[in-house]
């Protein structure tokens, strides 16, 4: 897996685009929410860009043998624990992490994996998560 220079909108971003393709498909409403939002922005990065590091993510973790398993399982503890502490600004944490949520909100369901990557996220980070309070201030 390749790495971003500590708390570059590429390390932010990939942290975003673990959730979005956590539930094994990217939805176009959450693209849209994306761009529709201006959360890249936040993070620094022009919407178009998403795609392709979403794009690379896939490739980096096809390389790594991914093999259609969830992706957090995948991933595994240590190379979560790495791409985790690429992003180590307490503010940009907690950005990452409600766009994350934010974003696989626009379709209006939260599937076990997204739920599951978020959770993750939030222990690795000690940020609480919660996806009721993701619920009722997204409805």
């Amino acid at each position: 897996m390749r790495s971003y220079p500590r708390n570059s909108p590429e390390a932010a971003a990939r942290i975003v685009a673990l959730v979005l393709i956590s539930d094994g498909h990217v939805c176009r409403s959450e693209f849209e929410a994306l761009n529709h939002l201006d959360r890249m922005h936040k993070l620094g990065l022009e919407p178009q860009q998403m795609p392709d590091l979403v794009q690379t993510l896939c490739e980096d973790l096809l390389m790594e043998g991914f093999d259609g398993r969830s992706i957090l399982s995948h991933v595994g503890e240590g190379l979560m624990a790495s791409l985790m502490a690429e992003v180590d600004q307490p503010r940009l944490k907690r950005d990452v992490l409600h766009i994350a949520e934010s974003v696989v909100l626009a379709d209006k369901y939260l599937s076990d994996g997204e739920t599951a990557m978020l959770n993750a996220i939030s222990h690795h980070w000690r940020i609480p998560f919660s996806h009721e309070r993701s619920f009722m201030a997204h409805p």
